[in-house]
């Protein structure tokens, strides 16, 4: 086991816990961004037994708040001549996708608005439930960021979607009245909007932000599908 490869895992751990993130939140952070990993998978690279890929690595970083990879990994940039030459390739493996991606870019990418579309003014709930009034919003600028199937906003109030989205989070949402199992969208529950995942096995909505208990589904309860988040 190199140098590397054990202060990469007591970091990656560390930061981790300092987020107040579980492990399995780690994982469905990074199978949401398509980075397939499980909570076994993240638990073995903190350990050192194995590491996280590039792209993983990248998306973890994200998670984390982490802006200077040397800094926070390797102590200081000086600190590269102490590693042995996989790690040196390691480090600049992730500093060019650092430098690709405009999240850690000191240039950041010049965006245009393309078109507008509503944000709902009365946010959705993403902890007790908030009625999502359909007739009160404003017209929200976007560019080509905004999914082009999304056609209108809502803000997300609350944490129990965390660590996918935050509390005043903007997110966009393409209209759809039904989703398939484990997707995430917005519902309209006995008159009350969430922001949840929709759990078909277990006929619940369920957080990402393991705090919250599922709200379960019951025979009486008028359940509608306003719509699938897409970004």
């Amino acid at each position: 086991m190199t140098h590397l490869t054990y202060n990469l895992g007591e970091k990656l751990r560390e930061l981790r816990k300092s987020r107040g993130i579980s492990q399995a939140g780690a994982a469905e952070f990074l199978t949401d961004r398509g980075l397939s990993a499980t909570q076994k998978a993240v638990s073995k690279w903190e350990r050192g037994d194995t590491q996280p890929s590039a792209r993983q690595f990248i998306a973890l970083c994200e998670l984390y708040n982490v802006r200077d990879v040397l800094d926070v990994f390797c102590g200081l940039p000086a600190k590269r001549d102490r590693l042995n030459s996989l790690g040196r390739r390691r480090v600049a493996e992730y500093v060019r996708l650092l430098e690709g991606d405009e999240e850690f870019s000191d240039v950041p990418r010049v965006h245009r608005a393309l078109r507008s579309i509503p944000l709902y003014d009365l946010p959705v709930s993403a902890g007790t439930g908030q009625f999502l009034d359909s007739a009160s919003y404003e017209l929200l600028d976007v560019d080509d960021t905004a999914p082009l199937s999304a056609t209108y906003a809502v803000r997300i109030t609350g944490d129990s979607m965390v660590p996918r989205f935050v509390d005043r989070q903007v997110v966009y949402i393409k209209p759809q009245p039904t989703l398939e199992d484990r997707e995430i969208g917005i519902f309209l529950l006995n008159g009350d909007a969430y922001c949840k995942l929709f759990d078909k096995a277990g006929n619940c909505l369920v957080s990402l932000n393991p705090k919250y208990p599922p709200i379960p589904i019951g025979e009486g309860d008028e359940l509608r599908v306003l719509g699938k988040v897409v970004g």
